[in-house]
């Protein structure tokens, strides 16, 4: 097996979507309610939830040939991180767990970090 050297190519979406992932996660905890600012919060919350998890998903998806054109990955992302979201709060409502902020925070971020975890693992062994 040909091993090769990890590229800034390589990286470079990984370390947005986790750059984004801390940034989210700042608004989110950091932002007050009663601030102005809780604009930053819904606009990366709207980003976090509608087109990070899917876009990972994507990524993992679609890591060996990568022939996917950027519309399409888009399109992908945004139905596949509606998917995802449905589906952490479908799990997260049937377990002791229930929902609530810090429940689908946590999970949606584990899910984000674990798929571009593994899309990241994927794309290195091709």
């Amino acid at each position: 097996m040909d091993k090769r050297e990890w590229t800034l190519a390589d990286k470079r979406w990984l370390i947005a979507v986790v750059a984004f992932t801390i940034l989210t996660l700042l608004a989110v905890y950091a932002i007050p309610n009663d601030s102005y600012l809780i604009v930053f919060r819904y606009i990366f919350g709207f980003i976090f939830i509608s087109f990070i998890p899917g876009y990972c998903l994507v990524q993992l998806l679609f890591a060996k040939n990568g022939k996917v054109d950027v519309i399409e990955k888009l399109v992908l992302s945004v139905a596949l991180s509606f998917s995802i979201a449905s589906l952490v709060g479908l799990f997260l409502g049937l377990t002791a767990i229930g929902i609530n902020l810090t429940s689908v925070t946590v999970s949606l971020t584990a899910v984000v970090l674990l798929l571009s975890l593994f899309a990241l693992a994927v794309s290195h062994k091709r």
